[in-house]
């Protein structure tokens, strides 16, 4: 089996596999120099050296050139903290040439021969000016990169309804598909402002438990349906409580809802117990 070395280029962001060559003895947070698709940059190692099945590798591995020297680390920390000023200066620049996008962040590589802005736009923008005057001012390679609105906020960070810091800025590496199913298999009210995080798309948290709510909707009964409880009582269901795994039922005659466990209550009905051969004592006599 292939032998990789995974690596990080930011942090909470997704983790790529290089092959180690003959860069030996790496460890987790050691900073190597590699060789990526965009030219050579410096990343952290996030997972040391180790084996892994052909069937995970995508494409050709590239290399780890060498680890970062100080020199290295020197230079990066310099061009990080000329970003934010960058940053305003691309701003001013896309505002002078009346471009419709919002930059949100500039990001030199360790050695500076390259400055990436990633910026917002609804729709397509023509930014050909906007390069050649980046280019003239900071006298490196520009790039540009669309992002949305997912990327956006994970650049930003902030605080979710919950109350604590974003999973995408805090440890969520890669975002996945969330449905407007998954609201509707927790029961949860539709309305956008529910649902919604602060990019304005469906909360990702959504897809946490909706394998436990599918899997548990299989074995409890519907909403509206009738079970059959205690000494053959028949009670109909108001109420699902997934987390607990409890049912809220309907008891006639009685003044309040029964909450009950799962696995003490029958989700077939009086009639179905008949058809099944489940009957009363007498029933099966008469059989």
């Amino acid at each position: 089996m292939p032998k990789v070395v995974g690596v990080r280029f930011q942090p909470v962001t997704k983790i790529y596999f290089f092959d180690p060559n003959s860069v030996t003895d790496l460890q987790i947070e050691d900073r190597v120099i590699v060789e990526t698709s965009r030219g050579t940059e410096m990343g952290v190692v996030s997972q040391p050296p180790h084996e892994v099945p052909p069937n995970e590798i995508k494409g050709k591995l590239k290399k780890v050139i060498r680890r970062a020297t100080p020199v290295d680390l020197v230079d990066a920390v310099s061009y990080q903290s000329q970003e934010e000023e960058a940053l305003e200066k691309c701003e001013g620049l896309v505002k002078e040439l009346g471009l419709p996008m919002k930059v949100i962040q500039a990001e030199y590589s360790f050695d500076g021969s390259r400055l990436l802005f990633s910026f917002i736009a609804e729709q397509r923008v023509d930014f050909r000016d906007l390069v050649k005057e980046l280019t003239r001012t900071f006298k490196t390679r520009v790039e540009m990169k669309q992002v949305g609105a997912r990327d956006e906020t994970k650049i930003l960070d902030g605080y979710g309804r919950c109350g604590r810091r974003l999973c995408c800025s805090s440890w969520l590496t890669e975002f996945h598909s969330v449905s407007i199913k998954m609201a509707k298999n927790q029961s949860l009210p539709l309305a956008p402002s529910e649902i919604s995080g602060l990019c304005g798309r469906l909360l990702c948290c959504l897809a946490y438990e909706n394998d436990l709510y599918v899997d548990m909707k299989k074995i409890m009964p519907k909403v509206g349906s009738q079970v059959t409880i205690e000494a053959g009582v028949v009670a109909t269901v108001r109420g699902l409580n997934i987390i607990s795994e409890t049912v809220l039922l309907e008891v006639e005659g009685r003044d309040s809802y029964l909450e009950l466990s799962v696995s003490d209550i029958n989700k077939e009905t009086p009639g179905e117990q008949k058809q099944n051969g489940r009957g009363s004592k007498s029933s099966k006599k008469n059989n």
